[in-house]
């Protein structure tokens, strides 16, 4: 397994080895090890999401409360998504910056994000399946989001699906309503830097 980290300190792209012959294909898309060796930390698994969603779908940016956060490990098993991290902790030195990794049933990549982080994704098929693995189970009083469109992050989202057919993004009502990344920082919603992440090593 192969892995980089994004522009988005405390997010990496991991690319596994896949094994085919005529029955089929076999991966890890996670492995402790690498993943350690990688982001320095473990993960602690205490929920596991499966997402299906038609093209167009747009979800997120999603982020929790810190402490404790959410951190999340993302993969697609079946058509494709562009998986989107943001780094929404104030008083970072890369506050607002953003990166993305298309994530598919092809190259089979997956991504971290550790707390703190913003976390998108636009489906480019029907019936994308994102599955993630997640350090902290769904609290709704600690999730919150920013607009994915804000031009403030500037996001630059596809606007053909896989197939090569226009795509028209479909938000769910509370992730139209989400504020601006400003708006947010005003009221005080985002993460601080450094504050309640796992400890690395």
């Amino acid at each position: 397994m192969q892995f980089r980290e994004l522009k988005v300190p405390g997010a990496w792209e991991f690319t596994p080895q896949q094994f085919g012959d005529d029955r089929g294909v076999f991966l890890e898309w996670f492995r402790d090890p690498t993943f350690t060796e990688a982001t320095g930390r473990t993960l602690d698994l205490q929920q596991a999401n499966c997402s299906v969603s038609a093209a167009g779908v747009l979800r997120g940016v999603h982020f929790a409360d810190v402490p404790p956060g959410q951190a999340k490990y993302v993969t697609c098993v079946r058509g494709a998504v562009l998986d989107v991290a943001v780094d929404l902790r104030a008083g970072s030195p890369t506050f607002g910056v953003w990166d993305a990794v298309l994530l598919d049933d092809v190259d089979r990549r997956a991504v971290f994000l550790s707390e703190g982080l913003g976390h998108a994704f636009l489906s480019l098929e029907d019936d994308s399946t994102v599955v993630y693995l997640c350090s902290t189970g769904y609290a709704p009083g600690r999730e919150h989001g920013i607009d994915p469109l804000d031009p403030e992050v500037g996001i630059d989202w596809p606007t053909v699906g896989r197939d090569g057919a226009e795509l028209e993004f479909r938000l769910s009502d509370k992730d139209a309503a989400a504020p601006s990344l400003a708006a947010a920082l005003e009221a005080g919603l985002l993460p601080r830097f450094g504050a309640g992440a796992q400890p690395l090593g």
